[in-house]
């Protein structure tokens, strides 16, 4: 019997457990800094009343005596009624005195804590690699705020590598760009200044400048694919979407590109085979891999193309000819990762397809992974059963 996954309740339970520990230290500190105020509040009066008994008693009516300028009986009998008659409430009100002036000490001791974090979070702030170790109740705070501090370091590296890749890719597609644009300017010049030229290579010239206008076009929506990506994230439209329709009208839009190496593409799918999921971003995520399964495969192969509805997913698998290392199969979903480096393939794109792809399968609650075996390449995505 297979185990199943922890359920958002359990997980809630275990997180609770765990803070309930890492505050146990802190929390037991606090209660018996909290029991000294009231015992020393109580231990403070009870050595007052002692005193009044006895020493302080007799001070304080000498004191009557001297202040008011009367005898022995009449200060007695005035400290019997101010204060001995008054007692509870003067020990209550000597309680409270104590307590505020011990909370005082326990509040100035206690905003401490909040200094160390707050010195730990300025540490983080300020970029330094060492954090202030704190206080051992606070030590679980140390902990959190390292792991922060190399959270945060881990995503900047990452975001700075991101983005040279971007740069290096803009500066690569903006090198290329001057190729095809030269040729297509060469082979029309030739055109314009030889209107004689015989049909036949007036006709290759023509057919030439088109693949290099092709080539050109490729280049500046991989631009804007670049652009796009980064300036908005992607949002669904969802309807009811015909998975075996949209397959087959897949594979008939790009058949020039089968063609012109060779493949060609089989479907295996239920025609009543639905999805729920924007039909236009799921389009793009098959057509990506697609794409990548003609620019990387073998020539005159066969890509298989099949969907099959399970009790709780979609699962959809393009199968092509084609090896692919483990190496660049662990990053092949990643932002600005080409298969192929070589810059002056025609087949080399920006890198996003990919990266694309498994965002919008994830947005539709899916996953998306790559695997390669005996030379055969398997793109699997599972989506949730409609």
């Amino acid at each position: 019997m297979k185990n199943e996954p922890d359920s958002p309740s359990g997980d809630n339970k275990k997180v609770k457990k765990r803070r309930k520990g890492d505050y146990s230290r802190l929390k037991s500190r606090i209660f018996l800094r909290l029991l000294g105020i009231i015992l020393g509040s109580c231990g403070a009066v009870m050595l007052l009343r002692l005193l009044a008994r006895e020493r302080l008693g007799n001070y304080i009516v000498s004191l009557f005596q001297r202040f008011f300028g009367i005898d022995y009986e009449a200060a007695m009998a005035m400290y019997n009624t101010v204060i001995r008659n008054n007692m509870t409430l003067i020990v209550v009100l000597t309680i409270i005195i104590c307590a505020v002036i011990l909370l005082r000490f326990q509040i100035k001791w206690f905003t401490g804590y909040f200094d160390e974090l707050s010195d730990g979070l300025d540490t983080i702030i300020a970029g330094s690699d060492n954090i202030t170790d704190m206080s051992p109740e606070m030590r679980f705070i140390e902990q959190k705020l390292t792991t922060l501090r190399q959270t945060i370091e881990k995503q900047k590296y990452e975001t700075m590598l991101e983005e040279q890749s971007k740069s290096d890719l803009v500066m690569y597609l903006a090198h290329d760009l001057k190729t095809p644009l030269t040729s297509i300017i060469g082979y029309l010049s030739l055109l314009n200044e030889a209107p004689e030229m015989p049909v036949e290579q007036r006709a290759k010239y023509m057919r030439i400048t088109l693949e290099k206008a092709n080539r050109l076009e490729k280049l500046i929506n991989e631009f804007f694919e670049i652009t796009r990506y980064n300036l908005h994230g992607i949002t669904l439209e969802t309807r009811q979407v015909d998975l075996h329709y949209m397959l087959i009208q897949m594979a008939d839009e790009i058949y020039p590109y089968l063609a012109s190496s060779g493949k060609r593409a089989t479907i295996r799918a239920a025609q009543d085979l639905t999805v729920v999921g924007d039909p236009d971003k799921l389009a793009r995520v098959f057509n990506n891999i697609l794409k990548n399964a003609i620019a990387y495969g073998e020539p005159n192969s066969e890509i298989e193309i099949s969907a099959e509805a399970f009790p709780s997913r979609v699962e959809l698998r393009f199968v092509n000819a084609g090896q692919i290392a483990q190496q660049k199969l662990d990053q092949i979903f990643d932002k600005f990762y080409r298969l192929d480096d070589a810059r002056s393939s025609d087949t080399g794109g920006a890198g996003l397809g990919l990266a694309i792809a498994k965002e919008i399968v994830s947005l539709h609650g899916g996953e998306i992974k790559a695997e390669c075996r005996d030379n055969v390449t398997t793109f699997t995505v599972n989506l949730p059963a409609p």
